[in-house]
Parts: structure tokens; sequence; C-alpha cells
């Protein structure tokens, strides 16, 4: 016997939530101007990077293309999260966004640390920086980011967690197009040309770990690892301290992709709940205890309910 978890349930209470104010509709419309407005920043300071030689421009260039990424990620997650699931893909195009955000991610490393690596170069051995560009290209990049946040931020406080998550990125790209302007004007009023590769170094101490973090997070997704703050022992204790229950073995968790975790399990009870009609309200105590009691809440669960002697025709288990 079996049952999956609470899905139309599940994804009506979600919907609900995320997108009360506005739909998914209005957050794509977000998500796309910013992207298109943080594209033009992004081509804006890779041409300023290139005809004023400066190091810490690029690697503000750089920093966009991590917020780029994320957009296109979060745009990415709006547009197929609305795709319905089918026959043959039975979780629609949800691992799309993991699978985009691997390939980003692994791009974006190679990114930072080329900017760290010439960072300390030019550290050691300053070149000529024409400050004048880089302070026009970095003010481009700081209209374009405010430009981008006044997108995202249109309409009511109900945005949705990608929309959020962009307004994150967005802010954090401000403060990067801040410091090249602060590197330039110091280079204008003092000479000194190693402003640059500091203010680098300093952005892609901040490319680096975010997407180390991305890229950690992503890889457990795809390698199935049980979702982050979710401990499968204690999953196992209160499931055993549920009346009836004798066993639990096969217990498995993972995510489908981001905010989407799924446990399944085989449980065993007491023989006399397949005769007396208590196993139904068994499994309703199991899916409530995996939804509602952990930190991570699972609203998809599988139970696969067993006799006592069902292990026997099993043709492997484990813990």
């Amino acid at each position: 016997m079996t049952r999956g978890g609470s899905h139309g349930h599940g994804h009506g209470h979600g919907h609900g939530h995320g997108h009360g104010h506005g739909g998914p509709g209005q957050d794509r419309r977000r998500l796309a101007g910013a992207l298109a407005v943080t594209a033009v920043v992004l081509v804006a300071e890779a041409v300023g990077a290139w005809l004023s030689g400066s190091l810490a421009l690029l690697a503000d260039a750089g920093h966009v293309l991590t917020d780029v990424a994320g957009l296109v990620i979060a745009l990415i997650a709006a547009s197929l999260a609305a795709r319905p699931a089918s026959a043959r893909r039975t979780w629609g195009y949800r691992r799309a966004e993991v699978l985009a955000a691997t390939l980003q991610a692994a791009a974006l490393l190679a990114v930072g640390v080329f900017v760290l690596v010439e960072g300390v170069r030019r550290l050691l051995d300053p070149p000529e920086v024409a400050s004048g560009a880089m302070v026009v290209f970095g003010v481009v990049g700081l209209v374009g980011n405010v430009v981008a946040l006044l997108l995202l931020l249109r309409g009511d406080g109900g945005r949705s967690i990608n929309v959020r998550a962009a307004v994150l990125e967005v802010v954090n790209d401000g403060l990067g197009s801040v410091a090249v302007i602060v590197a330039a004007v110091v280079i204008a009023l003092t000479g000194w040309t190693r402003a640059d590769a500091v203010v680098s170094l300093l952005i892609g101490v901040l490319i680096v770990p975010r997407t180390l973090g991305l890229l950690r997070e992503t890889t457990s997704v795809l390698l199935e690892e049980t979702p982050p703050g979710l401990d499968l022992e204690d999953v196992r204790r209160h499931l055993l301290e549920l009346p009836h229950v004798q066993a639990v073995h096969d217990l498995h968790a993972s995510r489908i992709t981001s905010g989407l975790p799924v446990l399944s399990a085989h449980v065993v009870l007491d023989d006399s709940c397949f005769s007396d009609g208590h196993a139904p309200e068994i499994l309703d105590q199991l899916q409530a205890c995996v939804a509602e009691h952990f930190p991570v809440a699972v609203e998809h669960a599988t139970f696969q309910l067993e006799p006592q002697g069902h292990g026997g025709h099993e043709v492997a288990t484990h813990d």
C-alpha cells in the first residue's frame, strides 16, 4: 500500500502564497526587465574594461555576470515552474534550473579565479589605468543597477522568493559598481594605480564564495543528497514513535530542485493494521509527521506500508 505526498494541496498552497500578489506572469516580466538592463550593464562594463585597462571594471563585469546568471536561473525557474508535468517528465522541468545553475557556476568560478590571479599580478606590477573611463563606466553600471532594482521592486511587497533573491543580487552588484567608482577617484586624485588591483581582488573575493556555494548546492541536488537541515535518523526515530510502527527501512530523502524535497520509506506495521482498517489512519500520521515536525517540511512523501512478514519477499533492503 503506497501513497504520495499531497501534491495538489502542496502545490496549490505554495503558489497561493508565493505569487498571491501579481502572479508568475508579473514575476517573469520583472525578472526579464531586470535581466535586460543587467545584460546591458555587463556589455558596457566589459567594453569599459577593455578601453580603460581596468581590472576592477573587468572584475565588476564578472560580478555582473554572476547576477545575469542568477537572473537567468530565476527567469527559467519562473517560466518552467508553470509548465505541467507529463507522463514522460513526471516532475516537469523543475531540474532544468539546477542543470543551468551548475554550468553557469562552473563558468563563473573560472572568471573569479582569473580575477584573483590577475589582481595579485597587477598588485605587484600595476599597469596604467584610465581613471576617467573607469568613472564613466562605473557610473553606467551603478545607474543600470538602480534601474534594475526599481524594476524588481515595482509593485507591492508580496514578491516571490525568486524576485527577492534577484533583488539581493542586484544590490550586491551595485556595491561593486560603487567600489569601481571609488577606485577610479583614488587613482585620479592620488595616482595610486594599485587601487584598481585592490578593488578587483575585493570583487573577486565576492564572486568566488558565492559561486562555490551555488556549485555546492546544485551538486548536492544532482547527487540526490539528503536535503540540508533534514536528519534522516531523527526522521526514523519519530516515525518509529508512531503507534503500530515496528520498523522503517529503505529511507531516502533528496531534492528535485531547490525548495522541493522528497522522501520515501518502507514502513513495517503490526499485522493487525491490515485487517482492522488502521493502515489508512497511520498513513495520514506518517504524512503529517514529515510535513509538519521537521525544519524541512516534506510534502512530497511516499510510504510503502508492509506487514511484518513482507521483508522476506523483497530482493534487498537497507536501513
